[in-house]
Protein backbone atom coordinates (compact mmCIF):
# COMPACT_ATOMS: atom_id res chain seq x y z
CA UNK A 1 0.00 0.00 0.00
CA UNK A 2 1.21 3.15 -0.84
CA UNK A 3 1.18 6.15 1.02
CA UNK A 4 -1.43 8.67 0.54
CA UNK A 5 -0.24 11.56 -0.14
CA UNK A 6 -2.49 14.88 -1.35
CA UNK A 7 -1.96 18.50 -1.44
CA UNK A 8 -4.61 20.87 -0.61
CA UNK A 9 -5.17 24.51 -1.50
CA UNK A 10 -4.20 25.71 1.87
CA UNK A 11 -6.82 28.46 3.48
CA UNK A 12 -5.61 31.69 4.69
CA UNK A 13 -4.08 31.76 8.17
CA UNK A 14 -6.20 34.85 9.25
CA UNK A 15 -8.94 35.17 6.92
CA UNK A 16 -13.21 34.52 6.12
CA UNK A 17 -12.62 31.45 5.07
CA UNK A 18 -10.85 30.29 8.33
CA UNK A 19 -13.56 31.15 10.83
CA UNK A 20 -16.20 28.96 11.12
CA UNK A 21 -18.48 27.98 14.04
CA UNK A 22 -15.73 25.66 15.36
CA UNK A 23 -12.40 26.80 16.96
CA UNK A 24 -9.70 26.41 14.56
CA UNK A 25 -5.97 25.49 15.93
CA UNK A 26 -2.75 25.68 14.27
CA UNK A 27 -0.43 23.63 16.08
CA UNK A 28 3.59 24.46 15.92
CA UNK A 29 5.86 21.70 17.72
CA UNK A 30 7.74 24.55 19.86
CA UNK A 31 4.86 24.45 22.87
CA UNK A 32 2.42 26.96 21.23
CA UNK A 33 -0.29 27.35 18.92
CA UNK A 34 -2.47 30.02 16.91
CA UNK A 35 -5.57 29.88 18.11
CA UNK A 36 -8.71 31.03 15.93
CA UNK A 37 -12.63 31.04 16.82
CA UNK A 38 -15.62 33.52 15.57
CA UNK A 39 -17.16 35.15 18.58
CA UNK A 40 -20.75 37.24 18.07
CA UNK A 41 -20.93 40.71 18.91
CA UNK A 42 -23.59 43.25 19.87
CA UNK A 43 -22.11 46.81 19.22
CA UNK A 44 -23.39 50.31 18.97
CA UNK A 45 -21.76 52.73 17.45
CA UNK A 46 -19.03 54.58 19.17
CA UNK A 47 -17.66 53.24 22.19
CA UNK A 48 -18.05 49.72 23.57
CA UNK A 49 -17.26 47.90 26.62
CA UNK A 50 -16.93 43.83 26.43
CA UNK A 51 -15.62 40.72 28.10
CA UNK A 52 -14.78 37.43 26.25
CA UNK A 53 -14.55 34.70 28.61
CA UNK A 54 -12.94 31.85 26.01
CA UNK A 55 -9.57 32.60 25.90
CA UNK A 56 -6.88 29.93 27.11
CA UNK A 57 -4.59 30.58 30.32
CA UNK A 58 -1.57 30.91 28.69
CA UNK A 59 -3.26 33.73 26.09
CA UNK A 60 -0.33 36.03 24.61
CA UNK A 61 -2.21 38.95 25.22
CA UNK A 62 -0.09 41.52 23.03
CA UNK A 63 -1.09 38.51 19.79
CA UNK A 64 -4.63 39.64 20.17
CA UNK A 65 -6.55 40.08 17.07
CA UNK A 66 -10.28 41.01 16.46
CA UNK A 67 -11.78 42.11 13.27
CA UNK A 68 -14.68 41.90 10.75
CA UNK A 69 -14.26 39.19 8.16
CA UNK A 70 -16.35 40.81 5.74
CA UNK A 71 -14.18 43.84 5.98
CA UNK A 72 -17.21 46.14 6.35
CA UNK A 73 -17.02 47.65 9.79
CA UNK A 74 -13.99 49.06 11.34
CA UNK A 75 -13.38 47.53 14.96
CA UNK A 76 -10.91 49.21 17.19
CA UNK A 77 -9.88 47.83 20.41
CA UNK A 78 -8.32 50.95 22.44
CA UNK A 79 -7.98 49.11 25.77
CA UNK A 80 -7.67 45.29 26.34
CA UNK A 81 -7.08 43.81 29.96
CA UNK A 82 -6.00 40.01 30.26
CA UNK A 83 -7.22 38.38 33.61
CA UNK A 84 -5.56 34.79 33.90
CA UNK A 85 -6.32 34.44 37.97
CA UNK A 86 -9.80 32.50 38.21
CA UNK A 87 -11.38 31.93 41.20
CA UNK A 88 -9.63 29.27 43.61
CA UNK A 89 -9.51 28.73 47.36
CA UNK A 90 -6.09 30.59 47.74
CA UNK A 91 -7.77 33.49 45.76
CA UNK A 92 -10.90 34.02 48.01
CA UNK A 93 -8.73 33.48 50.94
CA UNK A 94 -6.71 36.53 50.23
CA UNK A 95 -10.10 37.87 48.90
CA UNK A 96 -11.47 37.94 52.70
CA UNK A 97 -7.72 38.46 54.39
CA UNK A 98 -8.41 39.96 57.99
CA UNK A 99 -12.24 39.79 57.96
CA UNK A 100 -14.15 36.82 59.77
CA UNK A 101 -15.92 33.99 58.08
CA UNK A 102 -17.32 30.74 58.81
CA UNK A 103 -16.03 27.08 58.43
CA UNK A 104 -17.74 24.25 58.71
CA UNK A 105 -16.20 21.71 61.12
CA UNK A 106 -17.81 17.61 61.58
CA UNK A 107 -17.34 16.69 64.84
CA UNK A 108 -18.11 12.66 65.25
CA UNK A 109 -21.36 12.15 63.64
CA UNK A 110 -22.24 16.10 63.89
CA UNK A 111 -21.67 18.86 61.41
CA UNK A 112 -21.19 21.89 63.75
CA UNK A 113 -19.96 26.11 62.48
CA UNK A 114 -17.23 28.24 63.95
CA UNK A 115 -16.05 31.86 62.79
CA UNK A 116 -12.48 32.23 62.17
CA UNK A 117 -10.48 35.00 61.06
CA UNK A 118 -8.05 34.86 58.00
CA UNK A 119 -5.53 37.17 59.64
CA UNK A 120 -2.99 35.93 56.32
CA UNK A 121 -4.43 33.66 53.42
CA UNK A 122 -1.10 32.20 52.10
CA UNK A 123 -0.37 30.19 49.29
CA UNK A 124 2.23 29.67 46.63
CA UNK A 125 4.46 33.25 46.83
CA UNK A 126 5.63 33.64 43.33
CA UNK A 127 9.20 35.73 42.81
CA UNK A 128 9.16 38.57 40.30
CA UNK A 129 11.38 38.24 37.61
CA UNK A 130 13.81 40.34 38.48
CA UNK A 131 14.43 37.97 41.75
CA UNK A 132 16.31 35.60 39.42
CA UNK A 133 18.51 38.13 38.33
CA UNK A 134 20.32 39.34 41.54
CA UNK A 135 23.08 37.78 43.89
CA UNK A 136 21.31 35.70 46.68
CA UNK A 137 23.92 35.32 49.76
CA UNK A 138 25.16 31.81 49.90
CA UNK A 139 25.06 31.98 53.67
CA UNK A 140 21.92 33.50 54.29
CA UNK A 141 18.80 31.33 55.47
CA UNK A 142 16.44 29.85 52.66
CA UNK A 143 13.70 31.94 52.67
CA UNK A 144 10.30 29.32 51.58
CA UNK A 145 8.19 29.42 48.86
CA UNK A 146 5.15 28.95 50.48
CA UNK A 147 3.29 30.31 53.13
CA UNK A 148 0.90 28.87 55.26
CA UNK A 149 -2.60 30.09 55.95
CA UNK A 150 -3.12 31.65 59.78
CA UNK A 151 -6.79 31.31 60.77
CA UNK A 152 -7.74 32.95 64.69
CA UNK A 153 -10.44 30.80 66.01
CA UNK A 154 -11.80 31.48 69.81
CA UNK A 155 -8.28 33.95 70.24
CA UNK A 156 -5.74 31.25 68.85
CA UNK A 157 -4.01 31.11 65.99
CA UNK A 158 -3.98 27.62 63.41
CA UNK A 159 -1.32 27.29 60.68
CA UNK A 160 -4.09 25.19 59.21
CA UNK A 161 -8.01 25.73 58.08
CA UNK A 162 -10.74 24.86 61.05
CA UNK A 163 -12.61 23.33 58.44
CA UNK A 164 -13.96 23.97 54.86
CA UNK A 165 -14.75 27.28 54.69
CA UNK A 166 -18.09 29.33 53.80
CA UNK A 167 -17.53 32.37 51.94
CA UNK A 168 -20.41 34.71 51.38
CA UNK A 169 -20.10 35.66 48.15
CA UNK A 170 -17.60 35.37 45.01
CA UNK A 171 -16.76 39.50 44.94
CA UNK A 172 -17.38 41.69 42.33
CA UNK A 173 -13.53 41.45 41.69
CA UNK A 174 -13.28 37.64 41.22
CA UNK A 175 -13.82 35.75 37.59
CA UNK A 176 -14.39 32.17 37.08
CA UNK A 177 -12.09 31.63 33.69
CA UNK A 178 -9.56 33.41 31.99
CA UNK A 179 -11.37 37.10 30.48
CA UNK A 180 -10.64 39.57 28.42
CA UNK A 181 -11.89 43.03 28.78
CA UNK A 182 -12.16 45.26 25.97
CA UNK A 183 -12.85 49.16 25.43
CA UNK A 184 -13.95 48.77 21.37
CA UNK A 185 -14.55 51.58 19.02
CA UNK A 186 -16.50 50.73 15.57
CA UNK A 187 -18.20 53.23 12.98
CA UNK A 188 -21.84 51.99 13.35
CA UNK A 189 -24.20 49.59 15.04
CA UNK A 190 -24.99 46.63 14.46
CA UNK A 191 -24.23 42.29 14.96
CA UNK A 192 -21.42 40.80 13.46
CA UNK A 193 -19.66 37.34 14.24
CA UNK A 194 -16.23 38.64 14.72
CA UNK A 195 -12.91 36.85 13.98
CA UNK A 196 -10.70 36.52 17.18
CA UNK A 197 -6.96 34.89 17.27
CA UNK A 198 -4.23 34.96 19.23
CA UNK A 199 -1.02 33.42 20.19
CA UNK A 200 -1.41 30.80 23.27
CA UNK A 201 0.99 28.61 24.95
CA UNK A 202 0.00 25.26 26.64
CA UNK A 203 -0.06 23.28 23.06
CA UNK A 204 2.27 20.59 21.48
CA UNK A 205 2.81 17.90 19.27
CA UNK A 206 4.92 15.39 18.17
CA UNK A 207 5.41 12.59 15.46
CA UNK A 208 6.15 8.75 16.28
CA UNK A 209 6.54 6.17 13.79
CA UNK A 210 6.22 2.35 14.51
CA UNK A 211 8.32 0.35 11.80
CA UNK A 212 7.78 -3.54 11.56
CA UNK A 213 10.88 -5.31 9.46
CA UNK A 214 10.15 -8.40 7.69
CA UNK A 215 12.89 -10.82 6.98
CA UNK A 216 13.50 -9.79 3.13
CA UNK A 217 13.92 -6.18 5.22
CA UNK A 218 11.07 -4.48 3.60
CA UNK A 219 9.27 -2.11 6.07
CA UNK A 220 6.00 -1.55 6.83
CA UNK A 221 5.75 1.99 8.86
CA UNK A 222 3.01 3.85 10.61
CA UNK A 223 3.48 7.39 11.94
CA UNK A 224 0.90 8.41 14.91
CA UNK A 225 1.01 12.22 15.80
CA UNK A 226 -0.24 13.20 19.72
CA UNK A 227 -1.77 16.54 19.96
CA UNK A 228 -0.90 17.99 23.74
CA UNK A 229 -3.74 20.51 25.28
CA UNK A 230 -2.64 22.23 28.54
CA UNK A 231 -3.63 25.79 27.52
CA UNK A 232 -6.77 25.39 30.75
CA UNK A 233 -9.21 25.81 27.65
CA UNK A 234 -11.48 22.73 25.66
CA UNK A 235 -11.66 23.10 22.49
CA UNK A 236 -14.78 21.29 20.80
CA UNK A 237 -14.94 20.15 17.25
CA UNK A 238 -11.21 21.86 16.53
CA UNK A 239 -10.14 21.96 13.30
CA UNK A 240 -6.62 21.30 13.89
CA UNK A 241 -3.30 22.25 11.52
CA UNK A 242 -0.01 20.73 12.68
CA UNK A 243 2.82 23.66 11.57
CA UNK A 244 6.75 21.62 11.51
CA UNK A 245 9.87 23.50 11.25
CA UNK A 246 11.87 25.37 12.95
CA UNK A 247 9.96 28.99 13.52
CA UNK A 248 11.70 31.36 15.47
CA UNK A 249 9.48 32.17 18.19
CA UNK A 250 11.06 34.76 21.10
CA UNK A 251 10.76 32.56 24.66
CA UNK A 252 10.32 35.12 27.85
CA UNK A 253 13.29 34.52 30.12
CA UNK A 254 12.42 33.46 33.20
CA UNK A 255 8.88 32.37 32.01
CA UNK A 256 7.81 28.99 32.60
CA UNK A 257 8.35 26.23 30.16
CA UNK A 258 5.87 23.65 29.39
CA UNK A 259 7.57 20.26 29.63
CA UNK A 260 7.50 18.18 26.53
CA UNK A 261 5.43 15.27 26.96
CA UNK A 262 6.40 11.87 25.32
CA UNK A 263 4.11 9.37 24.67
CA UNK A 264 4.14 5.63 23.15
CA UNK A 265 1.37 4.62 20.75
CA UNK A 266 0.55 1.65 19.62
CA UNK A 267 -1.06 -0.12 16.92
CA UNK A 268 -0.11 -2.13 14.08
CA UNK A 269 0.18 -2.48 10.29
CA UNK A 270 -3.43 -3.50 8.82
CA UNK A 271 -7.01 -2.28 9.93
CA UNK A 272 -9.33 -0.03 7.71
CA UNK A 273 -8.01 1.20 4.76
CA UNK A 274 -9.38 4.69 3.11
CA UNK A 275 -8.30 8.11 2.85
CA UNK A 276 -5.50 10.09 4.96
CA UNK A 277 -6.23 10.98 8.50
CA UNK A 278 -3.94 14.32 7.39
CA UNK A 279 -2.55 16.03 4.55
CA UNK A 280 0.76 17.63 3.68
CA UNK A 281 1.44 21.09 2.07
CA UNK A 282 4.28 23.81 1.60
CA UNK A 283 3.70 26.64 3.51
CA UNK A 284 6.40 29.15 3.37
CA UNK A 285 9.72 27.75 4.56
CA UNK A 286 7.96 24.96 6.51
CA UNK A 287 5.81 22.07 6.16
CA UNK A 288 1.67 22.26 7.60
CA UNK A 289 -0.29 19.03 8.19
CA UNK A 290 -4.04 19.20 8.35
CA UNK A 291 -5.94 17.09 10.17
CA UNK A 292 -9.20 15.57 8.11
CA UNK A 293 -11.40 15.98 10.67
CA UNK A 294 -12.51 17.93 13.35
CA UNK A 295 -10.92 16.68 16.92
CA UNK A 296 -12.06 17.54 20.09
CA UNK A 297 -8.97 18.57 22.54
CA UNK A 298 -9.89 18.41 26.60
CA UNK A 299 -7.58 20.48 28.59
CA UNK A 300 -4.62 18.82 29.87
CA UNK A 301 -5.18 15.54 27.36
CA UNK A 302 -2.93 14.13 24.59
CA UNK A 303 -4.21 13.02 21.63
CA UNK A 304 -2.97 10.17 18.90
CA UNK A 305 -3.90 10.59 14.78
CA UNK A 306 -2.26 8.07 12.39
CA UNK A 307 -0.78 10.57 9.59
CA UNK A 308 1.44 7.80 7.60
CA UNK A 309 1.18 4.03 6.86
CA UNK A 310 3.36 2.71 3.88
CA UNK A 311 4.00 -0.72 3.15
CA UNK A 312 6.90 -2.75 1.18
CA UNK A 313 9.35 -0.24 2.15
CA UNK A 314 12.58 -0.95 0.85
CA UNK A 315 15.63 -0.56 3.24
CA UNK A 316 18.98 -1.80 3.72
CA UNK A 317 21.06 -2.73 7.12
CA UNK A 318 24.38 -0.82 7.68
CA UNK A 319 26.83 -1.95 9.97
CA UNK A 320 29.15 0.98 10.91
CA UNK A 321 32.26 1.02 13.38
CA UNK A 322 33.08 4.05 14.59
CA UNK A 323 36.05 3.14 16.88
CA UNK A 324 37.20 6.48 18.73
CA UNK A 325 35.57 6.10 21.77
CA UNK A 326 35.17 9.99 23.13
CA UNK A 327 33.85 11.22 26.45
CA UNK A 328 31.66 14.17 25.69
CA UNK A 329 30.87 15.22 29.60
CA UNK A 330 34.60 15.49 29.91
CA UNK A 331 35.85 17.26 26.75
CA UNK A 332 32.65 19.91 26.77
CA UNK A 333 33.56 23.05 25.97
CA UNK A 334 37.09 22.60 24.30
CA UNK A 335 38.26 24.54 21.50
CA UNK A 336 40.19 22.75 18.39
CA UNK A 337 43.66 23.82 19.61
CA UNK A 338 43.12 22.18 23.27
CA UNK A 339 41.82 18.97 21.44
CA UNK A 340 44.57 19.47 18.67
CA UNK A 341 47.46 19.09 21.72
CA UNK A 342 45.92 16.57 24.02
CA UNK A 343 47.84 13.45 23.46
CA UNK A 344 45.01 11.17 25.02
CA UNK A 345 42.24 12.77 23.05
CA UNK A 346 40.70 9.45 20.81
CA UNK A 347 43.10 7.05 21.88
CA UNK A 348 40.07 5.31 24.07
CA UNK A 349 38.41 2.09 22.11
CA UNK A 350 34.74 1.88 21.32
CA UNK A 351 34.27 -1.94 20.65
CA UNK A 352 30.97 -2.15 19.67
CA UNK A 353 29.70 -2.22 15.41
CA UNK A 354 26.44 -0.01 15.52
CA UNK A 355 23.47 -1.16 13.73
CA UNK A 356 21.96 1.47 11.18
CA UNK A 357 19.18 0.89 9.51
CA UNK A 358 18.86 3.04 6.00
CA UNK A 359 16.00 3.75 3.17
CA UNK A 360 14.54 6.76 0.78
CA UNK A 361 11.97 8.87 1.85
CA UNK A 362 10.83 8.91 -1.81
CA UNK A 363 7.41 8.09 -4.12
CA UNK A 364 9.05 5.05 -5.85
CA UNK A 365 9.44 3.61 -2.14
CA UNK A 366 6.19 3.98 -0.94
CA UNK A 367 6.75 7.15 0.88
CA UNK A 368 7.29 10.64 -0.58
CA UNK A 369 5.63 12.78 2.16
CA UNK A 370 8.24 15.18 4.18
CA UNK A 371 8.22 13.27 7.60
CA UNK A 372 8.55 15.93 10.79
CA UNK A 373 10.96 14.79 13.93
CA UNK A 374 10.18 12.60 16.02
CA UNK A 375 10.81 9.17 17.54
CA UNK A 376 11.02 5.59 15.56
CA UNK A 377 10.28 2.36 17.16
CA UNK A 378 11.56 -0.93 15.09
CA UNK A 379 10.13 -4.31 15.99
CA UNK A 380 10.26 -7.76 14.36
CA UNK A 381 8.42 -10.84 13.76
CA UNK A 382 9.73 -13.70 16.06
CA UNK A 383 9.08 -17.97 14.58
CA UNK A 384 6.16 -17.69 16.67
CA UNK A 385 4.65 -14.64 14.66
CA UNK A 386 4.81 -12.53 17.37
CA UNK A 387 6.37 -8.36 17.37
CA UNK A 388 9.78 -8.03 19.35
CA UNK A 389 11.14 -4.38 19.96
CA UNK A 390 14.56 -4.33 18.10
CA UNK A 391 15.77 -0.40 18.78
CA UNK A 392 14.87 3.31 18.29
CA UNK A 393 15.95 6.03 17.88
CA UNK A 394 15.01 9.51 16.74
CA UNK A 395 14.86 11.24 13.39
CA UNK A 396 14.81 15.14 11.99
CA UNK A 397 12.93 16.75 9.47
CA UNK A 398 13.08 15.01 6.51
CA UNK A 399 12.11 16.18 3.48
CA UNK A 400 10.95 14.58 0.30
CA UNK A 401 13.72 12.12 -1.48
CA UNK A 402 15.87 12.48 1.27
CA UNK A 403 17.91 9.43 2.56
CA UNK A 404 17.06 8.50 6.55
CA UNK A 405 19.46 6.44 8.40
CA UNK A 406 18.36 5.60 12.04
CA UNK A 407 20.44 3.61 14.90
CA UNK A 408 18.77 0.51 16.19
CA UNK A 409 21.67 -0.86 18.46
CA UNK A 410 24.92 -2.32 18.51
CA UNK A 411 25.65 -6.07 16.59
CA UNK A 412 26.24 -9.01 18.47
CA UNK A 413 28.12 -10.79 16.38
CA UNK A 414 30.90 -7.94 15.25
CA UNK A 415 33.00 -6.36 16.72
CA UNK A 416 35.53 -3.42 16.57
CA UNK A 417 39.32 -2.81 17.73
CA UNK A 418 41.38 0.59 17.47
CA UNK A 419 44.76 1.21 18.58
CA UNK A 420 46.54 4.34 18.33
CA UNK A 421 50.44 3.56 16.63
CA UNK A 422 52.46 6.85 15.92
CA UNK A 423 52.06 10.10 17.59
CA UNK A 424 54.28 12.81 16.92
CA UNK A 425 53.75 16.63 16.91
CA UNK A 426 56.34 19.21 15.76
CA UNK A 427 54.99 22.99 17.55
CA UNK A 428 57.81 24.65 15.74
CA UNK A 429 56.81 23.52 12.50
CA UNK A 430 53.42 23.10 13.39
CA UNK A 431 52.70 20.03 12.03
CA UNK A 432 51.67 16.37 13.87
CA UNK A 433 51.22 12.69 11.95
CA UNK A 434 48.96 10.28 14.20
CA UNK A 435 48.51 6.89 12.47
CA UNK A 436 45.84 3.94 13.70
CA UNK A 437 45.66 0.54 13.56
CA UNK A 438 41.90 -0.83 13.29
CA UNK A 439 40.11 -4.44 13.39
CA UNK A 440 36.96 -6.12 13.10
CA UNK A 441 35.76 -9.32 13.29
CA UNK A 442 33.07 -10.91 12.05
CA UNK A 443 31.18 -13.89 14.30
CA UNK A 444 27.80 -14.22 12.11
CA UNK A 445 27.43 -17.14 10.04
CA UNK A 446 26.99 -15.03 6.99
CA UNK A 447 29.14 -12.45 5.40
CA UNK A 448 28.71 -8.64 5.98
CA UNK A 449 30.37 -5.47 4.84
CA UNK A 450 31.32 -2.97 7.84
CA UNK A 451 31.95 0.97 7.49
CA UNK A 452 35.00 2.07 9.22
CA UNK A 453 34.21 5.87 10.30
CA UNK A 454 37.75 7.67 11.08
CA UNK A 455 37.27 11.44 12.17
CA UNK A 456 40.12 14.03 11.81
CA UNK A 457 39.57 16.18 14.65
CA UNK A 458 42.99 16.79 15.21
CA UNK A 459 42.78 19.78 12.81
CA UNK A 460 40.76 20.56 9.50
CA UNK A 461 43.88 20.79 7.46
CA UNK A 462 45.30 16.98 6.98
CA UNK A 463 46.12 14.53 4.29
CA UNK A 464 46.37 10.51 4.36
CA UNK A 465 49.89 9.64 4.59
CA UNK A 466 49.79 5.87 4.16
CA UNK A 467 46.70 3.55 4.16
CA UNK A 468 46.44 -0.01 3.90
CA UNK A 469 43.27 0.15 1.60
CA UNK A 470 40.98 2.85 -0.27
CA UNK A 471 38.94 5.41 1.55
CA UNK A 472 36.05 7.72 0.82
CA UNK A 473 35.95 11.28 2.39
CA UNK A 474 32.67 11.84 3.46
CA UNK A 475 33.06 15.42 4.80
CA UNK A 476 35.35 17.37 5.77
CA UNK A 477 36.82 15.76 8.48
CA UNK A 478 35.63 11.96 7.92
CA UNK A 479 36.91 9.47 5.91
CA UNK A 480 35.27 6.16 5.55
CA UNK A 481 36.84 2.52 4.77
CA UNK A 482 34.54 -0.14 3.57
CA UNK A 483 35.43 -4.01 4.73
CA UNK A 484 34.18 -7.48 3.42
CA UNK A 485 33.87 -9.84 6.01
CA UNK A 486 33.47 -13.18 6.00
CA UNK A 487 32.35 -15.94 8.55
CA UNK A 488 34.49 -15.87 11.00
CA UNK A 489 36.94 -13.43 9.79
CA UNK A 490 39.16 -10.92 11.08
CA UNK A 491 40.46 -8.07 9.26
CA UNK A 492 43.14 -5.25 9.85
CA UNK A 493 43.20 -1.51 8.20
CA UNK A 494 45.47 1.05 9.33
CA UNK A 495 46.42 4.29 8.34
CA UNK A 496 48.49 7.25 8.95
CA UNK A 497 47.53 10.90 8.79
CA UNK A 498 49.82 14.50 8.41
CA UNK A 499 48.22 17.92 10.07
CA UNK A 500 49.42 20.96 9.61
CA UNK A 501 48.60 24.49 10.67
Amino acid sequence: MRLHAIVLVLLCIIGPACFAADPALTIYNQQFAVVRETIPLDLKQGLNQLEFTGATAQLEPDSVMLRDPSGRRALRILEQNYRADPVSLEALLKRYEGQTIDFQVRNGDRIETVSGKIVRAGGTATPPEWFNRVSVNPYGQPQPSVSQAIIEVAGKLRFDLPGVPLFPSLGRDMILEPTLNWTIETDRAGTLDAELAYVSGGFDWNADYNIIQSESNALDIIGWVTLVNSSGKQFQNAHVKLMAGDVNKIQPQGGPVAARAMFSMGGAVGGISGGPQVVEKTFDEYHLYTLQRTVTLHNKESKQVEFVRAAGVKSDVIYVYDGAKIDANRYMGWQPEMIRQDAMYGTVSNPKVWVMREFMNSDSNHLGMPLPKGRVRFYRRDTDARLEFTGEDSIDHTPKDEKIRVFTGAAFDLTGERKRTVFRMDMGRQMMDEAFEIKVRNHKKEPVEVRIVEHLYRWSTWEISTSSMPFTKTDAQTIEFRVELRPDEEKKITYEAHYTW
